[in-house]
């Protein structure tokens, strides 16, 4: 269970409201005179407790006089997090639409193209945030968009006509130009802008289905339909989301770690600008940004070798075990045990939810125990030639034949791509290879352990705010600043639940995907569930796996020998679990950063519906162009259909083979019961701490744990020592040791390095990898060397 901790008591009365002001979103203005607790009983008003940037402050401060470290939920609510707010803040400006609108646009074509490119690249809000993650491509996604839209509307500022101090262009002072430009740009303005442009750059999930229908099924779904179904699967998750927000917003224990860093990135680029110890914070984001995008070319482009490191590889470079221990700096190559790596795009969050800075110290401790398992499994499952598996790659995605050779999985198909029993006999049953069979082992235990930790931890919690929801009011310091704020009627996100669902169903036959109402209802069952079990971890924990699995597992089950049923089945069991995380996460952005409730929801809904407008045209445009180029399996150096291929491929493997392949009698019989296993992993560290409350138990996330057994079965694995050295050294010795700094840094350095390093991804994508049409490889040399017989760490290379 996460260190919730003490909930900081709030003390006072509210104040009877006042006039609503026509320029704030107020409901009822408040004076403020909640108080917090500090160590020693000591009543602290919230509006005396100083910025996050000042020397230690009375709440900071332990029993012995020191800065006591970051370590419950309260700390991070109050003394992470600034609880300075203006009701009278203008929002909803010219800057806001021109600039959300305008970078949603950009942000929702971009995300599309990228889509379809050989190069898998995300526009990261903290790229549109000072230009201006599933989580993962929704937190990258946040950062660039964070950065981009600052500059521009800084500029803005200064440029555009109004009664502003810092416009060039002064005009009179009346509601008409104060709409243009009424002050300089402020923090509420860049929030709400990040987050409207962040919603509209992702691709949306629906995109891999309709993609899939057009090139694989001949189906084009007509316009209307594929709008509406962009649109729809996306804002369904929203109404759950609203639903939850007592739960997995307002309280304190929801702290979101991985939102930290860009929240303490809006104070730093706005709260309190003349003061010497902000302007220091200031600078040093800056020096390292620009370090990070410089240092970044090296492991990036001019010497990939930095990207793993292996005393071991480079000692033996002839050992087939050396290079599947120890290797991990190309794709697929090993488990990267004890690499050291100097890419801070993998050593780093990479856009995503899980972070070496931020990320809680037990919540990675458990997730590296699961690697440390991980990487025993694999290596005893190949050298015991379990399931057969050394006749398939060490580590690979596909299916195969028993003899090694790759499945042909449309051999089995009909014309209409549904399963041909008589043809499944004649080609046999696929073969995992032993690491991704594993991964699904693991992934499935992992819901069940997801149930019952949400249980057994978290269960006492919600009861108790279900049983307080109309007599006891949150305490939450920042909660308490928003009641200032009108709210979003539970009854809008009842009602766009309702409505969506209702078009679900009728878009789903219209698209002629073959899933019947009574499946698309189950599925919609599932993902409300699910929203409340995944969203506690993500909210405490900042973890997040996918629901994805499970959902082609059941809808496998469920409406079998259907490959695009499956696929939608899966959008409508997933999709609104991820939609609705990255809605939560939003509203507590908000929260901190005392953004309106009704102006979070506004830019979200606008950003959904641009971006889901403009990803269909994008994706039209591009299919009708390029067709050929993305069916083919490599595709060009310019475009490439392999994410759509991937999508298609694991539809065909749940929705035409997913019943017989797991059926019982067949090797992989077991893998569904191992949902079951899931439900028992949470109950001894539940009764260990109950006998031994002080040793800690408690700090073991057994979802996290069970779900990274699977963790190193794909991908570039040589940041996973260096990824733990970095979060031991962050979230152990300098929180423990240089709290101080920690307060006022660390999170800062965590969004500096991770803005410079995908800022460097996005620029180096255009210049030289291709992004622009033609790529330009930087020499061989030793720290390049050339592909043959070794990897670009100088491990053997296995799969030439």
């Amino acid at each position: 269970m996460a260190a919730i901790g003490v909930v900081p008591t709030l003390i006072g009365d509210l104040k009877e409201p006042s006039i609503d002001d026509k320029n704030s979103f107020s409901d009822e203005k408040h004076e403020q005179h909640e108080q917090v607790e500090a160590v020693g009983g000591i009543l602290i008003d919230t509006d005396d407790i100083g910025n996050v940037f000042d020397s230690p402050r009375l709440i900071d401060l332990g029993e012995d006089g020191k800065e006591r470290p970051i370590q419950t939920s309260a700390d991070y609510a109050v003394r992470l997090v600034s609880l300075e707010d203006d009701p009278k803040v203008w929002i909803f400006t010219f800057r806001l639409w021109f600039l959300g609108l305008g970078l949603s646009c950009f942000g929702a074509v971009l995300g599309q193209i990228f889509y379809f490119r050989p190069q898998t690249i995300t526009v990261s809000s903290l790229f549109l945030q000072v230009g201006n993650d599933y989580n993962r491509e929704f937190l990258g996604i946040l950062t660039k968009m964070q950065i981009i839209s600052f500059i521009m509307g800084k500029a803005m500022e200064v440029i555009i006509p109004g009664p502003s101090p810092t416009s060039r262009f002064r005009t009179r002072d009346n509601r008409f130009w104060r709409f243009f430009n009424h002050g300089p740009f402020n923090l509420k303005e860049h929030v709400a802008i990040t987050i409207m442009s962040s919603t509209a750059s992702a691709s949306a999930l629906a995109i891999s289905i309709l993609a899939s229908q057009d090139l694989y099924y001949n189906i084009e779904v007509n316009p209307g339909v594929g709008i509406f179904t962009l649109i729809s699967s996306q804002l369904v998750g929203y109404g759950l989301a609203g639903i939850m927000r007592d739960f997995l917003v307002y309280p304190t224990f929801a702290i979101y770690p991985q939102i930290i860093p860009q929240v303490q990135l809006y104070d730093t680029l706005h709260r309190s600008q003349e003061a010497i110890m902000q302007k220091k914070r200031m600078k040093f984001f800056w020096f390292i940004f620009i370090g990070i995008f410089v240092w970044e070319w090296f492991p990036e482009y001019i010497a990939p070798t930095l990207t793993g490191i292996s005393i071991f590889c480079l000692a033996d470079r002839k050992s087939p075990w050396v290079t599947r221990i120890f290797g991990g700096a190309n794709n697929n190559e090993g488990l990267g045990a004890l690499a050291l790596c100097f890419d801070w795009v993998y050593v780093g969050s990479g856009g995503g939810t899980i972070g070496a800075m931020f990320t809680p110290l037990s919540t990675m401790l458990s997730l590296y125990a699961g690697c440390a398992v991980c990487m025993i499994a694999f290596c005893a499952c190949y050298a015991m030639n379990t399931w057969d598996t050394q006749n398939f790659p060490f580590l690979s995605q596909l299916l195969y034949y028993k003899n090694g050779t790759e499945y042909a999985q449309l051999s089995i198909l009909n014309p209409d791509l549904t399963l041909n029993n008589t043809l499944l006999e004649e080609q046999g049953l696929p073969f995992y290879a032993a690491s991704q069979l594993l991964y699904q082992v693991s992934r499935t235990i992992y819901i069940g352990a997801s149930v019952t930790h949400f249980f057994v931890w978290y269960w006492p919690t919600f009861s108790e705010i279900i049983k307080n929801y109309r007599t006891k009011e949150c305490d939450d310091p920042h909660y308490q600043k928003m009641k200032v704020y009108k709210e979003v009627s539970n009854w809008y996100y009842a009602v766009i639940f309702l409505i969506c669902s209702a078009l679900a169903i009728g878009l789903a036959y219209a698209a002629k995907s073959g899933l019947p109402a009574w499946a698309l209802i189950i599925a919609l069952i599932f993902a409300a569930f699910f929203v409340p079990i995944i969203g506690t971890l993500n909210a405490t924990v900042g973890y997040a796996p996918l629901v994805q699995n499970l959902m082609q597992m059941l809808g496998g089950a469920l409406v079998p020998g259907r490959p695009v049923a499956n696929m939608y089945f899966t959008l409508y069991g997933e999709n609104p679990v991820t939609q609705a995380l990255l809605l939560l996460q939003d509203l507590k952005t908000g929260q901190y950063t005392k953004i309106p409730p009704r102006v979070t929801f506004t830019v979200q809904v606008c950003g959904t519906i641009v971006g889901g407008i403009l990803n269909y045209v994008i994706m039209k445009v591009v299919l009708n162009a390029q067709r050929t180029i993305l069916l083919d399996v490599q595709g060009s150096n310019i475009w490439s259909g392999q994410q759509v291929q991937s999508y298609n491929s694991a539809a065909i493997a749940w929705g035409a083979l997913g019943k017989p392949l797991y059926a019982p009698g067949t090797q992989y019989a077991f893998v569904p019961y191992m949902l079951l296993v899931g439900l028992l992993c949470p109950i001894p560290f539940w009764l260990l701490h109950k006998k031994w409350p002080k040793f800690g138990f408690n700090y073991v996330f057994t979802p996290i744990l069970v779900a990274e057994l699977g963790f190193l079965s794909v991908g570039i694995n040589s940041s996973v020592f260096t990824t733990l050295l970095v979060a031991l050294f962050s979230q152990y010795y300098l929180r423990k040791y240089h709290a101080t700094w920690f307060r006022k840094y660390n999170f800062l350095l965590s969004a500096a390095l991770d803005g410079g390093s995908e800022i460097m991804i996005f620029v180096s994508t255009f210049a030289v990898n291709g992004g622009s049409g033609t790529a330009h490889p930087f020499p061989n040399w030793a720290l390049n060397p050339a592909p043959g017989e070794v990897n670009i760490d100088y491990c053997m290379a296995l799969n030439n």
